[in-house]
């Protein structure tokens, strides 16, 4: 069992996010030895120099020095994401984040600025929260807890370890909001710690336990069903693509009802793809491709890490949370090209290209979903198609929806949280190329990729306002950049967070 609540199953001592506390203080009575925040914003005009933020002149007269010679020595502009660090006698030291146009956003790169160059240290006093309003703070606290994401399975520790607690410059009637904001920052550091182990841990099986003992953490019903459940019950696309592998498939169900339901409360099912690794199967995929593929659960681990928070953040409608898990391997036993499976409800794909599995096991789940448990809604998350990062590069995730408001509110919270989405279209005109002579549908429909791997997915939808977020694109940060850490993403939890908060998230949605 895990430590604490950011701990993996069978890998104690992960490194865990920031404490947050508030605390009104004068910044000239410090204690001695603090590492202290100050924000940096830039002149009116350009010929002006920065300018310091609140507690900057206090703290320049409390010790003597002009932060603003400092400011010049280095050059400082006052732009996001910029720091100068100046250490002081005594081990303390002043750190002056720029700020830019001190929007949301940029309080968000600004605490995950703060967050890097506070490494290894106790505490950071951050006066920048006495300029944020709600937004701004709550994306403050993103930014310091994300931006300071470890993982590691080292035999002598981690190598860095995230500060460990962020002293805000605020009013104690804040700190609800700032509990919130840490447990969504918290969501997408969980997402970004699953997609990161290794897949010789990381099992179909080992993924259900660990979603098991969050579940138990967050109040949450669960239910794992098995091979021989799946296979019983016409699971055949996890079936299918779990085969080939030492570790059989697992169907992860997680249940949140909020306190007051009613039986009228809407519901919303969430899906999550769960292939704890893809080699491709088969239709093998090159070495160098294969690389990356521990994180091609990165759905499976948003849906995981977004359903343990929803008590935090007073969700007020019911979820359930399916996460479809298999590990696509090559064995004796592979499924192979040329086969057809038939999914649960009876609906039936010819494989044409066994690396196409994703959407294989999320039909399943949806189609369960669909006739099982009657939601209002449904939305998967997957990292499904590399056709989805040609279109879209490597900083926008894609959106398909078959319901406009359905988009705009996840599109809208996405924008929020610093998670962008593109909406692409479900273009009928491609429907034809999912013909088989053989089956309903071919599981590789070609191009143009991930809106045919779209409408393959719609056809297991019932009808349902449903959402697809393709996150292939985001799935992975290839350099530190802002809140994004280098490696996964865990890309899309946030964004569901800020949906799933709202006063009615389906008002005006239902079927």
């Amino acid at each position: 069992m895990p430590d604490s609540a950011t701990d993996l199953v069978g890998l104690p001592g992960q490194v865990a996010p920031p404490a947050f506390l508030i605390e009104e203080y004068a910044a000239g009575q410090l204690p001695a030895g603090a590492l202290v925040a100050l924000a940096v914003l830039p002149g009116e005009d350009v010929t002006d120099g920065p300018v310091l933020g609140p507690g900057g002149a206090e703290l320049s007269d409390a010790l003597g020095l002009d932060l603003l010679e400092v400011l010049a020595l280095h050059r400082a502009t006052g732009a996001v994401g910029e720091v100068t660090l100046h250490a002081l006698p005594g081990g303390g030291a002043v750190l002056l984040a720029g700020l830019g146009e001190a929007r949301a956003r940029d309080f968000r790169d600004a605490g995950a600025a703060i967050a890097r160059a506070s490494k290894d240290r106790p505490s950071v006093h951050v006066g920048l929260a006495a300029l944020a309003d709600d937004a701004a703070l709550r994306a403050l606290v993103e930014g310091l807890s994300l931006g300071s994401f470890e993982f590691h399975w080292r035999s002598g520790g981690a190598t860095a370890q995230p500060v460990a607690q962020a002293v805000l410059a605020t009013t104690p009637d804040r700190q609800p909001l700032v509990d919130r904001a840490a447990a969504i920052a918290l969501a997408g550091w969980r997402s970004r710690a699953l997609a990161t182990a290794p897949s010789n841990l990381k099992n179909p099986a080992w993924l259900a336990e660990q979603a098991v003992v969050w579940a138990r953490q967050s109040g949450l019903e669960v239910e794992v069903l098995d091979e021989v459940e799946l296979r019983d019950q016409g699971f055949g696309g996890l079936i299918a693509v779990g085969q080939a592998s030492a570790t059989p498939p697992r169907l992860i169900r997680l249940t949140y009802t909020p306190p007051k339901a009613k039986r009228r409360t809407p519901h919303l099912v969430l899906v999550g793809k769960g292939i704890t690794f893809d080699s491709g199967g088969l239709s093998i995929k090159p070495a160098e491709s294969m690389v990356t593929m521990k994180r091609d659960m990165t759905g499976g681990a948003v849906v995981l890490a977004t359903m343990a928070a929803l008590a935090a953040v007073d969700c007020p409608i019911r979820v359930t949370g399916l996460v479809a898990a298999a590990e696509n391997a090559v064995s004796g036993s592979s499924y192979r090209p040329g086969d057809v499976i038939t999914h649960y409800g009876g609906r039936t794909t010819e494989v044409t290209n066994t690396d196409a599995e994703g959407r294989l096991v999320l039909a399943d789940a949806l189609a369960y979903a669909a006739a099982e448990l009657k939601p209002d809604a449904l939305v998967d998350v997957a990292t499904l198609t590399g056709a989805a990062k040609v279109a879209l590069g490597l900083k926008t995730g894609a959106l398909f929806a078959s319901d406009d408001l359905l988009a705009a509110r996840i599109t809208e919270s996405g924008e929020a949280a610093g998670e962008r989405l593109w909406r692409l279209p479900l273009a009928a005109a491609y429907e034809e190329r999912l013909s088989s002579r053989i089956a309903d549908s071919d599981n590789a429909a070609g191009g143009p990729g991930a809106i045919t791997a779209a409408l393959f997915l719609q056809h297991f939808t019932a009808g349902l306002p449903w959402a697809h977020l393709d996150v292939a694109p985001v799935g992975d940060t290839a350099a530190d950049d802002g809140i994004w850490t280098t490696g996964p993403s865990g890309f899309g939890a946030r964004l569901l967070l800020h949906w799933l908060e709202q006063a009615n998230p389906l008002e005006g949605i239902y079927a």
